[in-house]
């Protein structure tokens, strides 16, 4: 029997590895980044969130998008918190997590209207009645705020508005999952039969991410991170 030593073993799994590759034809989704290093990401701006020194931090994990009605979940957070118990808004931190499809609500009318993001998620445009090619959820529809607009109940205030541009500008964190990118990429390819590399789109996909989102490594990863060491109270709508 022929004697084989270590090195000549790993020497010949690698290669046989390199042989397979050209045999299969590697292509650019070989390259793919799945899994992010500390390197690849903002992690000092998620220690920041998980030190904040709020006196409350809540914390929604969400992964369906439900016609958006977490957002208005996430409005009445807010609203108790400050007018309901009085607390200031500085003592006040609210994060929301998302993933999954709900994930998709992180980018903008460009990426909803290239990858037709309305008709494969189910979303309808109300202002069109057809699949939304545009982030319904992002933008304000306050065009000029009332003589009462400190009035939370006010329904034409920005208290009563659930648009996620709306909610960052009072505070709220959004949180977009890097892992959920490159699976959402995966599915998007397939269900539109797209000649593009998954890679390309969650690259693309980073590139139009909406103002005030930080893309996190993973999102199962952070909130435990959030809970355990951040406590942030944990809600999913």
């Amino acid at each position: 029997m022929q004697n084989v030593t270590r090195r000549s073993f790993v020497s010949g799994v690698a290669a046989g590895v390199t042989a397979l590759g050209v045999l299969s034809g590697v292509t650019h989704e070989a390259d793919a980044q799945l899994v992010w290093k500390t390197s690849d990401w903002n992690l000092a701006e998620f220690e920041k969130l998980v030190k904040n020194p709020a006196r409350l931090k809540q914390l929604y994990d969400v992964t369906q998008i439900n016609d958006g009605k977490f957002l208005n979940n996430v409005k009445n957070s807010l609203n108790g918190l400050r007018f309901g118990f009085g607390l200031p808004e500085q003592q006040i931190k609210v994060a929301v997590a998302m993933h999954g499809p709900a994930n998709m609500l992180n980018y903008d009318d460009y990426i909803w209207e290239k990858y037709q993001l309305g008709a494969w998620l189910k979303v309808t445009d109300p202002a069109a009645s057809k699949p939304a090619v545009r982030n319904i959820f992002y933008k304000s529809t306050i065009t000029a705020q009332p003589a009462s607009a400190n009035d939370p109940n006010d329904r034409n205030s920005l208290f009563q508005d659930t648009a996620i541009e709306t909610l960052h500008a009072r505070g709220i964190q959004f949180l977009s999952c890097h892992t959920a990118d490159e699976e959402l990429a995966h599915a998007l390819v397939k269900h539109n039969n797209l000649t593009e590399d998954p890679e390309t789109i969650v690259h693309e996909m980073l590139a139009h991410t909406v103002p005030g989102v930080l893309v996190v490594a993973s999102m199962v990863a952070a909130v435990a991170l959030l809970q355990a060491e951040g406590r942030f109270t944990y809600i999913t709508p």
